[in-house]
């Protein structure tokens, strides 16, 4: 081997080292989906350029319910693949006091177009309010940074679940079931 070679083997281990020295001391990896450490006060849905769906809706008419806010956009696979199991809540417990908002927040200025939203809704079934948040008005005041992403709402308006990307349905499921039976 040459000095060179050797040298940059020595920075690819001295570099793995560091990656490796850096993610134990930051502890375990932490799932994406998330019991909220200190229940925060759901923001308002605002900003909305139209509701589809629905009349306008604010969480502060909706205490007693417990809401999941799901912030998506329609040209994100991710997204999409979440939609068929939130039709499904809708369905399961909109009559038990489940109340589902779709934040609609655009990666892409096309899916700024109400009509493009209005035709997603359409071919992907969903029946609850979509709140169109073009100017990320309500993604801001959640502090939200992904697509898609769930914010469970306890009946005092508290964020009590959080969760980013696909996945964790059975926790998202049993939280909401935990939270309609609860008389709090």
């Amino acid at each position: 081997m040459t000095i060179r070679t050797l040298s940059a083997t020595a920075l690819a281990i001295g570099l793995l080292l560091g990656l490796v020295l850096t993610a134990q001391a930051d502890g375990p990896a932490q799932s994406p989906a998330k019991v909220a450490d200190v229940a925060r006060t759901a923001p308002e849905i605002t900003g909305i350029a139209h509701w589809l769906n629905s009349a306008p809706l604010k969480l502060t008419d909706l205490r007693g319910k417990v809401v999941l806010v799901d912030f998506w956009t329609y040209g994100c696979v991710n997204c999409v693949n979440t939609l068929p199991h939130l039709t499904k809540l809708q369905e399961k417990y909109k009559d038990k006091g489940l109340v589902i908002i779709g934040v609609h927040s655009p990666e892409f200025a096309f899916e700024k177009s109400t009509a493009n939203v209005v035709a997603a809704i359409k071919r992907y079934g969903i029946t609850y309010p979509v709140a169109q948040d073009n100017d990320f008005a309500t993604w801001n005041a959640y502090r939200n940074r992904f697509w898609p992403a769930q914010y469970i709402v306890d009946k005092s308006g508290k964020i009590v679940f959080e969760h980013a990307g696909e996945g964790a349905y059975g926790e998202i499921e049993q939280t909401i079931q935990r939270l309609i039976v609860d008389n709090g």
